[in-house]
């Protein structure tokens, strides 16, 4: 089986290994994605933990996977929602010290899988140009990781 590029998430850099495809009544090629919410997490735990900092579609995620507003999450860092929506579309890059408090939070309220204190996330919250692909391998109902 070869990876599939998840971009139904919304992010460009996200590769599944391991996931079934099928072919559906008109020819098509598909995929089944089984536990979903299972699946986010992991890909929270993948934007969270790499060592590149974020890119505006990671940071969208991020949010919506917390559940927050454009609004809520600035205030979260201390930002306008404005400055939020140009992280997001990637119009500015996203504030370090912002990034890294943001990547605390993620780690803590969606319950990550994640042992880095404050001044690991800091040192991986440094704007970078490249994105870092986030590998997962898909086994069964779960889903891991892979070592970047």
């Amino acid at each position: 089986m070869a990876d599939h590029q998840y971009t139904e998430c919304g992010l460009q850099n996200v590769f599944i290994s391991g996931i079934q495809k099928m072919t559906d009544d008109d020819g098509d090629e598909v995929i089944m994605v089984s536990s979903i919410n299972v699946l986010h997490k992991v890909i929270a735990e993948g934007i969270v933990s790499h060592g590149k900092g974020m890119n505006g579609a990671e940071l969208r995620f991020l949010r919506s996977e917390l559940g927050l507003t454009q609004s809520e999450f600035a205030n979260l860092v201390h930002k306008d929602k404005q400055t939020i929506g140009r992280w997001e579309r990637s119009e500015t890059e996203i504030d370090s010290v912002a990034e890294a408090v943001i990547r605390k939070f993620a780690i803590e309220k969606l319950e990550l899988r994640i042992d880095l204190g404050i001044d690991q996330l800091s040192k991986r919250s440094i704007p970078t140009a490249s994105n870092q692909p986030i590998r997962i391998t898909a086994r069964g109902e779960t889903y891991e990781l892979e070592a970047a």
